[in-house]
């Protein structure tokens, strides 16, 4: 998160959202090796991540991974770049951001 928190404010949007996930996804993977004791899943999908450990998210954190999930797509992958940037504006992400970090924090409580 503290990539993602860097690059926002060199106003690297898509980048900090990219990080974001990143960390999320991680952090669920952390969780995963902690709850089975074996290597998790390669895959980049939070919602997978969530549902091949078996925890069911409050329900605000579970809408943010969804949310997140689905923003990280057209940031890793823009098909027009231009489009995407105009969405992804500092103060949308720095929502993102938010969120992010009150999930990882959710998940560090869990463990």
């Amino acid at each position: 998160m503290d990539t993602a928190d860097y690059v926002h404010k060199g106003g690297r949007h898509l980048h900090a959202v990219f990080m974001c996930h990143l960390a999320v996804e991680k952090a669920l993977k952390g969780w995963y090796w902690e709850k089975r004791r074996e290597f998790p899943p390669k895959s980049h999908s939070l919602v997978f991540l969530v549902k091949e450990i078996g925890i069911m998210p409050p329900e605000a954190h579970g809408r943010f991974i969804i949310r997140l999930s689905e923003a990280s797509i057209p940031t890793r992958y823009p098909e027009d770049l231009a489009k995407v940037e105009r969405e992804f504006t500092g103060e949308i992400v720095a929502g993102i951001l938010a969120g992010g970090r009150e999930v990882i924090e959710w998940i560090r409580k869990q463990l």
